[in-house]
């Protein structure tokens, strides 16, 4: 079934509640989040800022899981199936800003689609971040069709076929800024 059709006035709201959600949730995990080890910091090094690197935090959760935004509720009073949003109970990892909070072990693979995020928001900001992503999930009809998810999808498979050749994840998303694909 298809997206409901939203008025500009009422993907505004969404992305405020978006912005909050995720400063939110960003609070709440950063004081028990760790930063990288050496060893992923060695791995990640070829493809992504010291600046990332350094400012990222990482948690684990352990029999516990990130809630749904609070305003799904108000969403599917707009229209929205609930099975249509995002489920963020079942993902795999969530970043909030420079905090990934994961459901299960770090993987390299994992840790790169991350961190390609957490490069998305040091470029775009918050705001951007959330209206490109809220803007992104209305046009395309679902997470995955999310230009910032396919961003990060498509480099994270690009570094597991090849995780020894090096390339700038910076500067893949400044383009995809540039040519408008977000």
């Amino acid at each position: 079934m298809p997206l409901p059709t939203l008025s500009a006035a009422q993907v505004d709201w969404v992305v405020q509640r978006v912005v909050a959600y995720i400063g939110q949730q960003r609070q709440t995990y950063r004081p028990g989040a760790a930063p990288l080890g050496l060893r992923q910091k060695s791995a990640m090094r070829p493809f992504f800022p010291e600046s990332a690197l350094d400012s990222t935090r990482l948690v684990v959760l352990a029999g516990q899981r990130v809630n749904n935004p609070p305003f799904y509720g108000e969403l599917i009073k707009m229209g929205f199936e609930a099975a249509s949003l995002p489920d963020f109970s079942l993902m795999a990892a969530i970043t909030f800003v420079d905090t990934v909070v994961s459901h299960e072990v770090f993987t390299d693979r994992l840790l790169f689609h991350e961190l390609v995020h957490v490069v998305q928001y040091a470029k775009l900001g918050l705001q951007e971040f959330a209206s490109k992503y809220v803007r992104g999930f209305l046009n395309g009809g679902s997470y995955e069709a999310t230009p910032l998810e396919r961003n990060a999808y498509e480099l994270d498979a690009r570094f597991a076929e090849l995780p020894t050749k090096p390339f700038s994840v910076a500067d893949e998303v400044q383009r995809w800024i540039d040519t408008h694909q977000f």
